[in-house]
């Protein structure tokens, strides 16, 4: 057994069916989960929902009001 690494929900696995590199999904959060060593067994979750939240990190909210500034600032001048 082991834990999701998105929700903690306790996985039953047939550990000596996985192979490290396997992909697995978590039947509590839906998470797909890869499975990265065997002994001791844990997962980490799949690469394609990493880059999703590091999209999400590298946005700029500032942009937004920065070009409302500008603008403003635009106004001022005429």
């Amino acid at each position: 057994m082991v834990n999701c690494p998105n929700c903690d929900a306790v996985i039953d696995l047939d550990e000596e069916d996985l192979d490290e590199g396997d992909t697995l999904t978590c039947d509590e959060c839906g998470a797909d989960l890869n499975v990265t060593s065997l002994d001791p067994l844990e997962l980490e979750k799949s690469g394609d929902e990493d880059e999703e939240e590091e999209e999400d990190e590298d946005f700029d909210y500032d942009d937004e009001e920065d070009e409302e500034d500008e603008e403003d600032e635009e106004e001022d001048w005429h």
